[in-house]
Parts: structure tokens; C-alpha cells; sequence
């Protein structure tokens, strides 16, 4: 890859950083104007002004994701500070907050992530994000750092989506269709409405296909998701909501540098014994159906009370380079909690709130022999069965709406069990049970004026090893994981003033028993523990709106924002065979992203969104001898949009990688043979339209 100067991109930070200081209070985002300081976000089991939040948070709401191409939720997730989303190719993509892509090679891992009131991440710890259409999502709040005291064990981040159809209802149709570079279309139609005052619903379907940019990476995916909520009483509300996605998507493999170099579009070449992943046929398969019911009752003017049971059932197949793996995965539990707020009164409030949350999944993983992408032979198959439950309480105190206190603790415990089927059967379970793990959460906030707010915090992380991890790709099952835990430390300032939006954030996280990837001679991985982690961060949020007017201008509104993340993480006490790594740097994760953005608004309604992202050099395995070189990514697009009698038109093109950078998104870490090499697209467009009534 070409290495790009950081500096002339430092530079123009700065620049919009004291462009800033002569800006005005509101920032615009899409067709309408936001001001920062009256968004609230329901973050901790109630709405709270982002203002006076005691953690660190990522807020999109559905104006800032309509800002970029909705193919994927990629674009707008990467935005945040300390949230890095990741392609290896069309359909695999990778989730990390604050470093956890240390253990997320494919997916996500140590992140809990939530829809509604539901947790997306099985009992298991995996969570198929990929199953997901970005516009079916309305909402997301990205919980930055370990937060376990009210969602149970993470030691990276919580993510809470809300589906369309769960916020504020309007009755709409709608419907959009895009078609791009290298075989990309999608279609999308969607419907809320609201037949009496008691019942409303929404309905959305989605079509999304690509032949991708490299040999062996098409991908497809059908989805259908539906949110129902009927107040039997004005105070209460039974929500039905879920989805069905029917996924499946080709792995073209990782390649050497040699091979890189030469033909980045290509697929894993065969090596020795094992065939290539086109000649296998490589991919995935997922047909998931996702649901749930959550009962939301306000008892009485003090006590309020939430319920939700759900269930998941995943058909999953991978055939692969060496093997041809089936899994039926059940996952099915229930979550409530109780909300007890004081009596009116105005200089002090408080709200306690306490709950439960279980979850058990049932897995059956066989593997075949993969004969070019048929399935062969028996070679091993197991039962898998995972189970965490916890408690969880709460309580926060108000004073004078000036100073918040929170403190939250929660008692976790996780087991998982297993037997083999073959070629060894066995009869009984063996059964591995983590004993009980506290988490705990001190956190305050104090407005230190109208314009500045100060908050601190501190809280445990625990993250027991997934199920993918026990037991992956190379199907040795690994009993001797433990899992990591360390303790968050925390503080930054909100400064949202009149000519300002500013957030910023440091913290220190020392991990123990971090989980490392790793990866055999034929590129199954297995994981281990690699002892200490020292994790150290600043990130940076700027925001302003230069101009804004509604008549006489050429420029309507002109809107630049700048997010910074500066990564100092390293391993501490690691040893790995006879290698010593400690003190280096943390594998696949950059010391430096900075992300850019400018909106402008013209005449006529159109509207041009920019965005340029710098990310410094990756360490791509755990000796620091091989780094993924910098690279800058600019990306751009134009909506035009307009209203013909009831029937609103948006028509809009999209450009990615515009400086046609050569580079990987997705390396493989800690790859066997230096096979790290993911190559990402050239320059590539997408256009499209969409309507609604």
C-alpha cells in the first residue's frame, strides 16, 4: 500500500476545531436542524439528556444514518469515536469498541448488543449483527467501555438498536431501490401505520445482493422484520418485535503480501494440502429467526415494571477450507426489572431499579468433509450447551438537576456443558461452570455551568470466552479459557454552547486474561489467553454548523464535524511459546483514526454529505513485525430531494474510496503463512431512489 502523510489531515483538524469557536449552537444533520443539548437517549432503563450522561456515548439517530449509504451500517457506526466496524467482504463484517477486535475476527465479541429490550447476543456470547438491514434500524446508542452493571457481561461496550416502528409513530409507506459497482442492489420497503388509538404497527422488508470485489465474494441476504405495539391502557404497552433474515455470503480468504501485491482481487490460493477457498466453495449460510414480547406497565405514579421473553433460532452452515460445518442454534429467556422513583420534588430525585436477565442456548456443531463445497464424510461433531444469568440494581440520585450519582452493581454467572457425538459418542455432559462475578458501576455527572458538563466513572469488566471460542473453527474443544475481567477508569467533558459542540473523553482499562486469536497451519483459529491488557484512550467529538439560512444563499447550511480516536494499548505479561510480547503494541488495533466530515446544504434541496477517514498503521500480529500499512478512505453523496403532492422523492448518489486507495479493511490477525491480507474496493458508486408517502 501507499503511506499517506497524516499530517496535512491533522492539520485541517485543527483548523476545524478553531472554525468551531466562530460557529453557531445548532448542527444540522440531514433536513433539519439538532441541537445537541435537548437530545435525550434512553441509555439506562430510562430517558436521560445525553447532556448530563455519566458514560461515554456514541448517539445516531435515523437523520445522521440517512447521511450515508444504508447498504450497510458500517459507514455511520465509524463515525463514533472508539467504535471501529470492519468488511472483510460483502456480508462479514466485525465489531469492535475500544479495542475488543482483538477476539472478533468474524463478528462480534465482548460487546453486548441489544434490540429494544431484547439482547441480540445469545447465551453463547455471539451476536449475528450481519443478519440486519441498516435502514430497518431507526436509532443507535453505542455505550462506550465495560457496562455490565445493568447488561451483563461485556468488557468492551454495550450497543442498543432501536427497529423502525419502536419510536415516535407516523403513519408512512416508503420504498427505495439502489444499484452500485461491482454487482450491488438493493431494494427496501417499509410501512408504519396506526389503524385506532390503541394498536400500531410496521413492516419492513429488504433485498440486498453484491457480486463483491474480490473471486469467491458474493453475498446475499433477504429480510423481514415487524414491530407491534398495542396500549391496552394509556400507561402500558405490549410490544411484539422481530425479524427473519436469510443470509449467505462467500469468504474469499485471507492473502500473503506477495500475493496481495500481485492480484489483490483474488481469492486464498491452495497451499500444501488444503484447496483454495474457491475450489471449496467457501462461505456462510444463516437462516435466523429472531422474536420476542415485551410487556412495559406503568403500576403507579412511583413504580414502573418491564418484562420481556424471547427466542432465536439460528440454521447455520459454513463449509470452509477444510471442513463442512452445520449448526442448529435455540436460544430462548427472559429479562425484567422494576423502576421505583421518590415523590415530587424539585431540588432532589432518585429512581432505584433492579432486575434479572437468563439466557440458555442449545447448540448441535457437526463437521464433514467439504468436497468442493458438498458436504463429505462425518469428522467430528458435539452438543453445546451455554447458560448466564444475572442480577442487576441500580440506583441514581439528582440534585437540583445539576449533579447526577449512579451506582450499579450486577452478579453474573455462566456455564457451558458439552458431549461429543462423533465419532466419539458420549452420553453424559461434561460441564464447565465460571464462578460468580460482581460488576460493578460508580458514576457521576455535574454540570459545571449552562454550557459545561464534567462526568466520571469506573466499572469492572467480564467477558467469559464464547462458544466460538471453546470450540472454533479448528473443533478442539478448549476447557482451560477463563475469562477476562479488569477494571474502567474514566472522565471527559460535554461543552454545547452557542457556538460549540464539543465531547471529550479519556480513559484507562487494565484487562487481565485477555483472549487472543490464533491460527493453525490450514487457517482454523483457536484462542488463548494472553495475560495482561493496557488499554489507554482519548477520543474527540467536534461539531458545528458554519451557516444556515433559509433564503438568498448559495450555501443554505454548512455543517463540519471531526471525531478523533487516539489508541495507546498494549499487552502487558504475555508469553507465548517461549515468545515473549509483552509491553507491544495490541494486535489489529490503530493508535490513530481520525474522522471528517462535512455537510452542505444548497438550493433546490440538494445536499452533499463529505467524509474523509485517516487510520494510522495496524500491527497485524502479536510479534509487531508486520503492520497493515495508513490509509485514507473519502467518500461523498448527494441527495436531491423533493415533494410531488403527497409523494415525497429523494434521489441520491453515492462515491466510496474516491482516492482509489489500496488497502485491506479486516486483516487477518495473527494469520498463519502472513496470510493477513483482506483487499478492500477501489473507488466504486452506488445510486438510487426512494419514496414516501
Amino acid at each position: 500500500m501507499t503511506k499517506t502523510n497524516f499530517l496535512p489531515f491533522l492539520a485541517f483538524t485543527v483548523i476545524l476545531s478553531y472554525c468551531s469557536l466562530f460557529s453557531y449552537a445548532q448542527v444540522y444533520s440531514g433536513d433539519s436542524t439538532q441541537n445537541l443539548k435537548a437530545v435525550s437517549v434512553r441509555a439506562y432503563l430510562q430517558e436521560q439528556p445525553l447532556f448530563r450522561l455519566t458514560t461515554s456515548v456514541g448517539h445516531l439517530d435515523s437523520l445522521q444514518l440517512n447521511l450515508h449509504d444504508q447498504t450497510s451500517l458500517l459507514p455511520s457506526l465509524n463515525t463514533i469515536p472508539g467504535v471501529r466496524m470492519e468488511e472483510r467482504s460483502p456480508g462479514s463484517y466485525r465489531l469492535s469498541v475500544r479495542g475488543s477486535l482483538l477476539r472478533s475476527p468474524f463478528g462480534v465479541r465482548n460487546v453486548k448488543v441489544y434490540y429494544d429490550e431484547i439482547p441480540l447476543t445469545d447465551a453463547g456470547g455471539n451476536t449475528y449483527l450481519n443478519l440486519i438491514d441498516a435502514a430497518s434500524i431507526s436509532e443507535i446508542n453505542v455505550l462506550k467501555g465495560p457496562d455490565g452493571s445493568l447488561f451483563g457481561a461485556n468488557s468492551g461496550g454495550v450497543v442498543l438498536l432501536s427497529p423502525y416502528g419502536s419510536g415516535r409513530h407516523t403513519n408512512e409507506a416508503k420504498a427505495s431501490v439502489t444499484a452500485g459497482s461491482y454487482g450491488l442492489f438493493q431494494e427496501q420497503v417499509g410501512v408504519r401505520y396506526q389503524p385506532d388509538d390503541k394498536y400500531r404497527f410496521s413492516f419492513n422488508h429488504a433485498y440486498l445482493s453484491a457480486d463483491g470485489y474480490r473471486e469467491n465474494s458474493a453475498m446475499s441476504r433477504h429480510f423481514l422484520q415487524t414491530v407491534h405495539r398495542y396500549n391496552y391502557i394509556p400507561t402500558n404497552e405490549i410490544r411484539l418485535l422481530g425479524f427473519y433474515s436469510d443470509m449467505h455470503y462467500l469468504t474469499p480468504g485471507g492473502l500473503n503480501q506477495e500475493q496481495y501485491d500481485e492480484n489483490p482481487r483474488s481469492a486464498r490460493k491452495a497451499a500444501g494440502p488444503n484447496p483454495g477457498a474457491a475450489e471449496q466453495k467457501a462461505g456462510i449460510y444463516n437462516k435466523t429467526l429472531f422474536g420476542g414480547l415485551v410487556h412495559d406497565a406503568k403500576i403507579s405514579n412511583r413504580l414502573s415494571h418491564v418484562v420481556s421473553i424471547f427466542g432465536t433460532y439460528t440454521d447455520f452452515e459454513n463449509p470452509f477450507i477444510t471442513n463442512y460445518e452445520f449448526r442448529i442454534e435455540k436460544n430462548y429467556g427472559f429479562r425484567i426489572y422494576f423502576n421505583f422513583q421518590n415523590k415530587q420534588n424539585r431540588d432532589l430525585s432518585w429512581l432505584l431499579s433492579a432486575g434479572a436477565e437468563w439466557q440458555k442456548n442449545h447448540a448441535s456443531i457437526k463437521n464433514y468433509d467439504n468436497n468442493g463445497g458438498i458436504q463429505g464424510d462425518e469428522q467430528s461433531g458435539d452438543a453445546f450447551r451455554s447458560g448466564q444469568y444475572f442480577y442487576f440494581a441500580r440506583f441514581t440520585a439528582d440534585w437540583k438537576k445539576k449533579l447526577f450519582v449512579e451506582l450499579a452493581n450486577s452478579l453474573n454467572y455462566y456455564h457451558y456443558s458439552f458431549k461429543g457425538l462423533y465419532p466419539d459418542e458420549e452420553t453424559d455432559f461434561s460441564k464447565i461452570a465460571f464462578k460468580g462475578e460482581w460488576m460493578p458501576r460508580l458514576a457521576l455527572s455535574y454540570v459545571l455551568s449552562n454550557e459545561l458538563s464534567w462526568r466520571a466513572s469506573a466499572g469492572r469488566g467480564y467477558s467469559p470466552p464464547t462458544t466460538a471460542e471453546v470450540r472454533p473453527s479448528d473443533r478442539i474443544i478448549n476447557t482451560d479459557l477463563v475469562a477476562e475481567t479488569g477494571w474502567n477508569y474514566e472522565t471527559g467533558l460535554r461543552w454545547y454552547n452557542e457556538w460549540m459542540q464539543a465531547d471529550a473523553g479519556i480513559f484507562y482499562y487494565r484487562m487481565e486474561d485477555g483472549l487472543v486469536r490464533q491460527s493453525r497451519e490450514n487457517g482454523a483459529e483457536y484462542f488463548l489467553n494472553a495475560g495482561s491488557v493496557n488499554q489507554r484512550g482519548l477520543e474527540l467529538s467536534l461539531h458545528s454548523t458554519l451557516w444556515e439560512t433559509d433564503h438568498q444563499r448559495f450555501f443554505r447550511a454548512i455543517q463540519l464535524g471531526s471525531n478523533l480516536t487516539f489508541s495507546k494499548f498494549n499487552f502487558g505479561d504475555y508469553v507465548n511459546d517461549g515468545n515473549d510480547y509483552s509491553g507491544n503494541k495490541l494486535t489489529g488495533v490503530p493508535s490513530t483514526i481520525v474522522v471528517n466530515n462535512l455537510y452542505a446544504r444548497l438550493p433546490k434541496n440538494l445536499g452533499i454529505n463529505v467524509q474523509h477517514t485517516y487510520t494510522s498503521s495496524i500491527p497485524l500480529n502479536d510479534a509487531n513485525d508486520v503492520f497493515a500499512d495508513s490509509f485514507n478512505l473519502l467518500q461523498a453523496k448527494i441527495d436531491y430531494t423533493t415533494r410531488i403532492n403527497r409523494v415525497g422523492l429523494n434521489i441520491f448518489f453515492s462515491a466510496n474510496n474516491i482516492l482509489n486507495e489500496k488497502y485491506s479493511l479486516g486483516n487477518d490477525i495473527n494469520a498463519f503463512g502472513g496470510r493477513y491480507f483482506n483487499a478492500a474496493p477501489l473507488a466504486n458508486f452506488s445510486f438510487g431512489a426512494k419514496v414516501r408517502i
